[in-house]
C-alpha cells in the first residue's frame, strides 16, 4: 500500500507529525564501487520509532532511544551485490515512551513534531569499533573494581598500554592494541566463580503510553531485529556451561504474551515465520505461558486460569510446546494463589523483578521457593541486578553478583539484556560486550543462556533455599487498586457475564443435545477480556486513548455476551418461556452459583412496570415464578423526629442518621450491635492524594493524615421505598468543590445484609474518596477474597511490614471476625480496601 503512494522530496531537518501519525519514506541507495570489500550502512535517526522494509518485508527497526540507528546493508561489498537498492522507511510519530508532554509519562502531546535528524549511507569501521568496546571494558573494570582488586590495575595499565600503541591515524596498529585486551579477557576465572546466565530481553507493554494498535508495530520492530542480530551472530547458536578455553555463545530473545504472538503472525507473517525457525533452533524461546502480562491482583481466579489456558494453548498450537517458566516481571503485586494456579498450568519455575521497587521493605529474597495458600510451591527467581532491561555493562554483572541476596545457597543468577517497555531488545554492542565478560578473570563467568538451563542448575541447588508462604505485595503502586474506576467496574461486570454465559452454554448442551456451544465466540470474548486484563490497563496506569480502546472492548464483550446468554437461556428454558392456557403467566428466574438463594427480585410487569418478588432459585438452576414467596417477616421502615431511619426485617434492625451514616446495625436474634458507640459506619471520607511519584499508581502512607469526613450534606435522608419486601432510603452529599454522592441504602425482607447503591459524580483532582465502617470487632487479622480463596492481613501497625500494607486488594469482600461473630463488606466492582484496627474502609 505504501509502496502505491506518490512520494514528495524530504530532507534532513524536516520535521513530521502530528503525534500517532505514520509517515513512509523512499529512500534510493547507490553505494560506491569504490567501497568495494567494506561494510556498508543505512544509517537513519529521527525522533520517531521506524521500521526499514526491503523488498516489501519488514528488515530493521529503528529506534534512536534504543540505540539502533542503522540498517547492515552489507559486511563486505562484493562486486555481484546490488549497488543500487530502494528501502522503505516507516515512521510512527511516536518514541519509544510515547509522546509525554513535558515528561515521559505525563500525557501525549497531540501536536508533537518529529525531527529526521540523519539519513545517509556510510562505511562502519568494525576494527575501530571493537577496539572501543575492548577500552569501554577494560576502563569499567578498572573503576568498578576498587583499589583492593589487583585486576582493576591490571585493566588500567592495559588499557593505558593500548592507548599508547594505538595511532588513531594508522589502523595498522589497531590489531596489537586490540592483543593486549585480549590478555586480560583470555585469563580465566576460578571454579567457583559465580555464573550469570544473560538473556536477551524485550519488555513491550501491549498498551501503556500508547494505544495497543502501536504495540503491533513495536512488536515487529523488536522482533525483527532480533531475528537480524541472530543471523549475523551465527557463532551463537548453541549455549555451553560447563569451563572450556573457548566458549561458544547463544542469543536468546525471552518472548511471552501470546497475543503479541498472535499480532504478530497476523500483520506480519514474513517475520512471523522466521520466528517460528528460530523458535525450533532453541533461540526464540516462548516463556509465560499467559495470553498477556496481567495484573498479578485483580483478575478474578476464573480469569487468570483463562490467561494460562489461553497462552499454553497458543504456545502448543503454533510452537509445539507449552511453557514451562511463568514470566511477569513487570507487575505490581503478586496474588497469594498464583503457586496453585501455576501448578496446575504445569509450570513450577517463576521469575519476576518488581519487588525491588518496594518503598519501605527490601525483600529478602533473590532466589526461594514461593508458597501460595494451598501449599504449592514453586521455584522462584528475582534476577539480583533488579532489572529486565540491562545493557551488558560490567557494572550490572558486578552488581548482580553483590546485590545476590542469597550467596551461599545459590551460584547462578540471572541477567535480562535489552531495551524494555517500548521495546526495543538486546543489540549487537551489548552481545559484545558479555563476549568479552565470557569468563575473564575479576569478573563473574557471564554465559547466554535459557530460561531452561537457569533454573535447572537452580533446582540442583537448591537444597538450601528459604520459602516465602503467602503474597507477594509491592509496596508500591497501590493506587492502581483504585484509579480508573470505570475500567474496574466493566472487567467485573464482563467476568461475570462470561461466567454466567458458560454455565447456562453448558446446561444447554447438557440438555438439548442439538444446541451448539459457542466456543469460538467464547474465546474471542475471553481474549478480549484477557488483553484488557494487561498490567498498565486493569490498574489504570496507561494514556486516555488505551482507556477508550479498553472500554469499546468491555462493551463489546456485555454486548456479544447478551446475545450469547440468550441464545442459552432459549435452548435450556424455551418451552418454559411459552404461554401455557392452564397457567398463569410466570417470570423465569435463572441462579447461576452453586448455591440455593433466596432474594427479593425486580420483575417487569405486563404493562412495562416493576414489581418486587421473594424467590428461591434452587443451586445452578432456574423457577418460575408466578405466586411470589410470602416473607415471614416483611421490612419495617419508619422516620424518626430527628429525621433517622430505622429499617428492620426479622434479621437484622438499622438506623440511619440524616446524612445516611450507619448508626447501629444490629442481629435481632442476639441483640449483638455491630457499630460502637459514637461511631458512625457509612461516612464518606476525602484524602488529599499528592503521591511522591506517580499519579496514576501511587498513594503514599501519608494520605492517610489528611483524612476530611464528607458533611456537606445536599438532600437529607428521605424514605424510598416504605417497607414490605423492600426498604429503603437516600440522600446526596457534596463532596469537594464540584462532586457529588448519591446512594440509596436497602433492605430486603429475609435478607442478612444492607446494600448500599452508590452513585458518585467525580470532578476531583489529586484527592482520594472512601467510605469507612467501624465494628464492633477486635481481631488482630482481617480476611480479604482473593482469587479462589482468602488471605489474612494484620489490622496493626507492628512492624514495617504491616504498616507497608496501608492500603491492600481484595476482590469481592472483607471480613473482620472475632470468635462467634464478624462484619464483612462487599461490593461488585472495586478492589483497593483496608482494615486498621476495628475500621473497614473501600476506596472509591
Amino acid at each position: 500500500e505504501a509502496v502505491r503512494q506518490e512520494f514528495s522530496p524530504a530532507e534532513v531537518g524536516d520535521s513530521f507529525g502530528p503525534t500517532w501519525e505514520t509517515c513512509w519514506f523512499k529512500v534510493e541507495l547507490s553505494i560506491p564501487p569504490a567501497w568495494a570489500g567494506r561494510e556498508v550502512h543505512f544509517v537513519w535517526e529521527s525522533d520517531g520509532e521506524g521500521m526499514v522494509w526491503r523488498d516489501a518485508q519488514p528488515v530493521q527497526g529503528l529506534t534512536k532511544e534504543g540505540e539502533k540507528t542503522s540498517y547492515i546493508l552489507t559486511k563486505s561489498l562484493a562486486e555481484s551485490e546490488p549497488h543500487s537498492l530502494t528501502l522503505y522507511v516507516e515512521l510512527a510519530c511516536n518514541g519509544l515512551f510515547g509522546a509525554g508532554k513535558g515528561s515521559m509519562i505525563a500525557p501525549p502531546d497531540p501536536d508533537r513534531r518529529f525531527t529526521l535528524s540523519k539519513a545517509e549511507l556510510v562505511v562502519f569501521n568494525r576494527n575501530v569499533y571493537e577496539l572501543l568496546v575492548d577500552l569501554e571494558i577494560l576502563l569499567d573494570m578498572a573503576k568498578l573494581l576498587g583499589e583492593e582488586d589487583q585486576r582493576s590495575f591490571q585493566a588500567l595499565y592495559t588499557a593505558n598500554q593500548m592507548i599508547n600503541v594505538c595511532d588513531v591515524m594508522d589502523p595498522s596498529t589497531f590489531p596489537a592494541a586490540r592483543d593486549l585486551a585480549a590478555v586480560i579477557f583470555s585469563q580465566r576465572n576460578g571454579e567457583s566463580q559465580h555464573t550469570i546466565h544473560a538473556m536477551g530481553h524485550c519488555h513491550i507493554d501491549s498498551a501503556w503510553l500508547w494505544p495497543y494498535e502501536e504495540t503491533i508495530r513495536k512488536c515487529a520492530r523488536s522482533w525483527v531485529t532480533v531475528v537480524r542480530l541472530m543471523e549475523s551472530n551465527p557463532e551463537l547458536t548453541f549455549a555451553c556451561s560447563q569451563v572450556m578455553v573457548r566458549r561458544g555463545l547463544r542469543l536468546t530473545s525471552l518472548l511471552w504474551q501470546a497475543q503479541q504472538f498472535e499480532w504478530v503472525r497476523s500483520w506480519y507473517p514474513g517475520l512471523y515465520a522466521q520466528i517460528r525457525h528460530f523458535v525450533a533452533k532453541g533461540q526464540f524461546i516462548p516463556v509465560g505461558g499467559t495470553w498477556v502480562e496481567m495484573d498479578g491482583n485483580l483478575p478474578s481466579g476464573e480469569s487468570m486460569v483463562r490467561q494460562f489456558l489461553q497462552g499454553q494453548r497458543f504456545f502448543q498450537e503454533q510452537f509445539g510446546q507449552m511453557c514451562s517458566e511463568f514470566w511477569l516481571p513487570d507487575t505490581f503485586g503478586y496474588s497469594a494463589q498464583l503457586p496453585q494456579l501455576m501448578r496446575g498450568c504445569g509450570i513450577k519455575r517463576f521469575l519476576t523483578q518488581k519487588l525491588s521497587w518496594n518503598l519501605v521493605n527490601a525483600f529478602p529474597h533473590h532466589t526461594f521457593f514461593w508458597e501460595g495458600i494451598d501449599g504449592s510451591r514453586v521455584l522462584t527467581h528475582f534476577p539480583p541486578g533488579d532489572s529486565y532491561g540491562m545493557h551488558g555493562r560490567v557494572e550490572e554483572v558486578l552488581k548482580t553478583v553483590k546485590n545476590n541476596k542469597d550467596k551461599g545457597r545459590v551460584n547462578n543468577s540471572a541477567l535480562l539484556f535489552g531495551f524494555g517497555d517500548g521495546g526495543g531488545g538486546p543489540t549487537q554492542k551489548m552481545l559484545d560486550r558479555m563476549k568479552r565478560m565470557s569468563d575473564t578473570d575479576g569478573l563473574p563467568r557471564v554465559q547466554i543462556s535459557t530460561p531452561d538451563r537457569l533454573f535447572s542448575v537452580l533446582e540442583k541447588e537448591s537444597s538450601q533455599l528459604c520459602t516465602w508462604v503467602g503474597e507477594l505485595f509491592l509496596e508500591l503502586h497501590n493506587g492502581t487498586y483504585t484509579t480508573q474506576a470505570q475500567i474496574k467496574k466493566e472487567n467485573r461486570e464482563c467476568e461475570r457475564i462470561l461466567h454466567d454465559v458458560e454455565v447456562l452454554s453448558t446446561l444447554a448442551v447438557a440438555r438439548d443435545g442439538t444446541f451448539q456451544y459457542p466456543a469460538s465466540q467464547l474465546q474471542r470474548l475471553w481474549r478480549l477480556l484477557l488483553l484488557n486484563q494487561f498490567h498498565d490497563v486493569l490498574p489504570g496506569s496507561c494514556i486516555q486513548l488505551v482507556v477508550e480502546d479498553a472500554l469499546q472492548y468491555y462493551t463489546e464483550i456485555r454486548r456479544a455476551g447478551a446475545e450469547l446468554w440468550e441464545a442459552a437461556v432459549h435452548s435450556l428454558c424455551g418451552d418454559l418461556l411459552q404461554p401455557k392456557a392452564e397457567h398463569a403467566e410466570g417470570t423465569l428466574v435463572l441462579n447461576t452459583l452453586p448455591w440455593e438463594r433466596t432474594e427479593v427480585i425486580s420483575r417487569a410487569e405486563p404493562e412495562k412496570s416493576k414489581t418486587l418478588a421473594l424467590v428461591t432459585v434452587p443451586s445452578v438452576g432456574y423457577a418460575i415464578v408466578r405466586e411470589p414467596l410470602l416473607p415471614p417477616q416483611p421490612v419495617a421502615v419508619q422516620k424518626q423526629e430527628d429525621g433517622s431511619v430505622a429499617m428492620e426485617n426479622g434479621v437484622i434492625a438499622v438506623r440511619l442518621d440524616a446524612m445516611g451514616r450507619l448508626t447501629s446495625l444490629r442481629l435481632v436474634d442476639s441483640e449483638r450491635e455491630s457499630i460502637p458507640d459514637g461511631c458512625c459506619a457509612n461516612q464518606f471520607v476525602l484524602f488529599d492524594d499528592v503521591p511522591l511519584y506517580w499519579d496514576a499508581w501511587d498513594v503514599m502512607d501519608y494520605h492517610l493524615e489528611t483524612r476530611k469526613p464528607v458533611m456537606t450534606l445536599l438532600r437529607p435522608l428521605e424514605i424510598v421505598r416504605a417497607g414490605g419486601l423492600r426498604g429503603s432510603a437516600s440522600f446526596s452529599l457534596q463532596i469537594g468543590e464540584g462532586s457529588t454522592v448519591t446512594q440509596e441504602i436497602v433492605l430486603d425482607a429475609t435478607c442478612p445484609y444492607l446494600r448500599f447503591l452508590t452513585q458518585v459524580e467525580w470532578k476531583e483532582a489529586h484527592k482520594f474518596l472512601k467510605v469507612e465502617f467501624p465494628v464492633q470487632v477486635r481481631s488482630a487479622n482481617a480476611t480479604y477474597e482473593i482469587q479462589f480463596g482468602h488471605l489474612q492481613r494484620p489490622t496493626h501497625w507492628n512492624t514495617s511490614w504491616d504498616w507497608a500494607r496501608f492500603e491492600v486488594w481484595a476482590h469481592k469482600w472483607l471480613d473482620l471476625s472475632e470468635h462467634g461473630f464478624g462484619v464483612a463488606l462487599l461490593n461488585d466492582c472495586k478492589y483497593g480496601a483496608s482494615a486498621r484496627g476495628n475500621v473497614l474502609s473501600l476506596s472509591l
